[in-house]
């Protein structure tokens, strides 16, 4: 188990170096694009069968324990230590980012972004990988951070060559919100360690913020969560993901956000809720106010992006729709529950498959029409998929329907546990506003459900017939296998939430309770 996460970590880190080295002669094939874009293939496929093996190994009774924990000193004047560890909390996103980095490297195999270099792409897609999964595995504080950092570079260069157009100012964009965002964050980090003596993340959970001042965790939570929140990214703070995603070729926009956003919630729950409780309780009714606009806000962003004759861009669409599903996750923390937060760990991994399969479809709708603009994609008659490629419309429509909250996918237990954590917060919180809250995320989730049917009525439905002849291929035999698994999880997570909600409540449980639970 100790190996298996090293090397989960590790492996695709020296896979990208492999991809950028010449090819041994056994190894070149016909087509050495082809080769490198296999050798991508396979590093990930290595990479989910090693999560894949940790989660069967993983001892389900004590899901709140840290396994296959890893602890060298690395640099012992500041006392950094190579900490790795997993349990309930980040094991499901530990096997959701292995699954989506394998389904994008199958997805890229057949259908390679226009760009440059193929080893370039597979070599950037492979540090990306290692840098999230370290993200969920480390429990050192600046390893965390750097980590965090890892992933900026090639998210950067993969929207920046290999994306569509305005890529050169998405991609600044991208980088410079979530820069600025982690020097702030990296100040709130060394106040924490060196208040405390340590950098070591489980010492520091179990402390439960007795070593730390309340104004220094005032002062953490402030810079932290700072950081985390453009990640996440919170409203106000988000006006880099619509370009971001709008930009990025298909897997980038997949990799952003099934996994990238989920790094700045991960870190709410991981760092701010166990370390710095007092400074949490203290600014949770401003996280949930900010959540609530949130939800609201990005619902009503996506209902203009919809509306006839508005030119909205369906990547830019589901952007939107990110800021509202991920207000839910932020509303589920600021609660302080056990029920809040489990419905926000709940919600991330929903998220991560649902709107992956969206960004995968609105990928294949484009590559096929030469536009993913609403308004093109409509026309007349609509696009009309039901009747030109009935399969292709049968799974837009199903994401999107999982994407509203449907009960029985996986997208409605989330934002239902999360509601509930608002409409009962913690202990000390001011309940009429957290029902205000509550109040304003139901609404969200009408506004949610009203911009995806006016979707999938324009896309979907129509003549084919009364339209100019479209040629339209229907799902291809690699966009079957790369979104196969993210449907059937969507209605295994729907119809099984207890597999995934055993695993982290009684995480939830010793996390909110100092350790001692």
């Amino acid at each position: 188990m100790q190996f298996l996460l090293a090397f989960a970590v590790a492996v695709p880190l020296l896979g990208a170096v492999a991809a950028l080295l010449p090819a041994p002669p056994g190894l070149k094939g016909r087509n050495p694009d082809q080769a490198v874009l296999r050798h991508g293939v396979t590093v990930t496929g290595a990479v989910l069968a090693a999560a894949i093996a940790l989660a069967l190994g993983f001892d389900h009774d004590a899901p709140s324990r840290f396994q296959a924990t890893t602890d060298i000193s690395w640099i012992p004047a500041l006392d950094i230590r190579i900490h790795l560890g997993i349990d309930g909390i980040s094991l499901p996103l530990l096997l959701m980012t292995a699954l989506l980095f394998f389904l994008c490297a199958v997805y890229s195999y057949f259908k390679l972004p226009e760009g440059p270099s193929p080893k370039a792409f597979v070599s950037l897609l492979l540090v990306l990988e290692s840098g999230t999964l370290a993200t969920f595995a480390v429990l050192d504080l600046l390893l965390f951070f750097l980590a965090f950092e890892m992933v900026l570079i090639p998210m950067y260069f993969l929207i920046a060559r290999w994306g569509g157009a305005q890529r050169q100012a998405a991609a600044w964009k991208f980088i410079l919100y979530t820069l600025l965002g982690s020097v702030v964050m990296l100040l709130g980090l060394l106040l924490i360690g060196l208040n405390s003596g340590t950098f070591d993340m489980v010492a520091l959970a179990s402390d439960n913020g007795r070593g730390l001042s309340h104004t220094t965790q005032i002062l953490a939570v402030l810079a932290i969560g700072l950081g985390l929140a453009v990640k996440t990214p919170m409203w106000p703070l988000h006006s880099w993901l619509p370009d971001a995603h709008t930009a990025a070729p298909t897997v980038g926009s997949v990799l952003l956000a099934g996994v990238m956003l989920k790094m700045g919630t991960y870190g709410f729950v991981r760092i701010l809720l166990p370390i710095t409780p007092e400074g949490m309780h203290t600014f949770a009714p401003y996280l949930g106010a900010f959540a609530a606009v949130g939800i609201v806000y990005g619902s009503l962003a996506c209902l203009a992006l919809a509306r006839k004759g508005n030119k909205g861009d369906l990547k830019r669409l589901i952007a939107y729709s990110s800021v509202g599903h991920m207000g839910f996750v932020l509303l589920g923390i600021a609660s302080l529950t056990p029920t809040g937060v489990n419905g926000a760990l709940f919600a991330n991994i929903a998220h991560g498959l649902i709107t992956g399969l969206l960004f995968f479809l609105v990928g294949a709708l484009k590559d096929r029409y030469g536009s993913s603009d609403l308004d093109t994609l409509a026309g007349v008659t609509g696009a009309a998929l039901y009747g030109r490629a009935p399969r292709l419309g049968a799974l837009l429509a199903f994401a999107a329907v999982a994407s509203l909250g449907l009960p029985g996918l996986a997208g409605f237990w989330g934002e239902m546990l999360a509601l509930f954590g608002a409409f009962d917060p913690a202990e000390g919180l001011s309940r009429p506003a957290f029902l205000t809250y509550m109040a304003v995320g139901a609404f969200g989730t009408l506004l949610t459900a009203a911009y995806l049917l006016v979707v999938v009525r324009r896309v979907c439905m129509g003549d084919p017939k009364a339209g100019p002849e479209v040629s339209l291929a229907d799902v291809q035999h690699y966009e079957f296998a790369a979104w196969t698994p993210l449907v059937a999880l969507t209605v295994l997570a729907g119809l099984w939430p207890a597999t995934l909600l055993g695993l982290t409540d009684p995480a939830v449980q010793k996390l909110l309770a100092g350790g001692n639970a």
